[in-house]
């Protein structure tokens, strides 16, 4: 993924984590840790297609779709491994839950038949190689996403002692997701906003 798109996607989860428009562009700088001159660009450009007014977010909704439209393919692998959140926890590994399981943790709507985690591009073959001791290969109960934008991991948050990815990362991923995630995320917008 170009650098350039990074920033961008984290100043819209900046955004969409306070959307009241009490953030200072310096503010959002700072926690999307780019420069101020990026986020007064970029924030023009969301201006000019009417989803923020300043740092305000107009159009909650609109803001995730248009992350989702400007957000690479993610890379992703299968595996089964007996009981996934005892896995995770085992690992010592980062990672963040997302979609059906870390909703269940949140909202308790979805049924978690998949876990979904992001982990470190970097990390990967740690990952294979617990999971060669402990699981299969293929499709199964357990999705690893790689990322090279370790911000998403840096702003989780931990419920019940998993790591969960932060608020506005689960809606986008759960629309992003479509079906039953839909509905949960529709659900959860409603409470958040």
């Amino acid at each position: 993924m170009k650098r350039r798109n990074i920033k961008n996607l984290r100043i819209i989860r900046v955004l969409l984590n306070g959307p009241d428009g009490s953030l200072t562009k310096y503010g959002i700088a700072k926690k999307a840790g780019c420069a101020k001159p990026w986020v007064i660009e970029f924030l023009r450009k969301l201006e000019k297609i009417k989803l923020v007014k300043k740092t305000e977010v107009l159009k909650f909704d609109k803001l995730i779709d248009y992350y989702i439209e400007i957000l690479p393919r993610l890379k992703y692998f299968d595996f089964f491994v007996n009981d996934p959140i005892s896995f995770l926890k085992r690992s010592k590994l980062d990672y963040a839950l997302t979609t059906y399981a870390a909703e269940n943790y949140i909202g308790h709507t979805l049924l978690p038949s998949r876990y979904d985690a992001y982990i470190e591009e970097d990390d990967f073959n740690r990952w294979k190689s617990l999971i060669l001791k402990n699981g299969l290969l293929g499709k199964g109960n357990l999705r690893l996403i790689t990322i090279n934008d370790g911000f998403i991991l840096k702003e989780k948050q931990v419920v019940k002692g998993i790591n969960i990815v932060s608020m506005p990362q689960l809606l986008i991923d759960l629309k992003r997701e479509g079906g039953i995630c839909r509905e949960a995320y529709d659900i959860l917008v409603r409470k958040y906003v």
